[in-house]
């Protein structure tokens, strides 16, 4: 089972922000909600462009992509390490718990798992190879 499964790209359910400029340079916020039950939540990817890199908006442009790459990636090692996934809502994502598979039974297991004369076909047994050391 899939840990996003949406009726559009999760990316479209991103909001964008940026904050005022200081003279450090530009603040963005990359905010994704959704919904856990009843409750609604988010979760925010901040970044940023120092005074050098707002000279040019291609570069801006590139670091705004490079950043939802990294937010979405964000998002699937959360889900992964939670064991949730996202599932259609409107106008939301619905945060869940991912189903638990059944485990193998007993008999799975062992026809799963090749025999050792099986083995020995696949790799056949070679003799072993002696290595001597020797000096002058």
């Amino acid at each position: 089972m899939t840990l996003i499964e949406l009726p559009r790209a999760v990316e479209a359910y991103f909001a964008f922000a940026e904050l005022p400029a200081t003279d450090r340079g530009r603040h963005f916020t990359i905010t994704f909600t959704y919904l856990e039950g009843n409750r609604v939540d988010r979760l925010q990817w901040w970044w940023q462009v120092n005074k050098g890199q707002e000279k040019s908006e291609a570069l801006v442009s590139g670091l705004r992509s490079e950043a939802i790459a990294r937010f979405r990636q964000h998002i699937e090692r959360w889900l992964t390490n939670s064991g949730r996934c996202l599932r259609g809502g409107d106008p939301f994502p619905l945060l869940q718990e991912m189903p638990v598979e059944a485990p193998a039974t007993p008999v799975e297991a062992a026809q799963s798992e090749p025999s050792p004369e099986a083995m020995r076909e696949v790799l056949p047994i070679r003799p072993a190879l002696k290595v001597a050391a020797g000096g002058r």
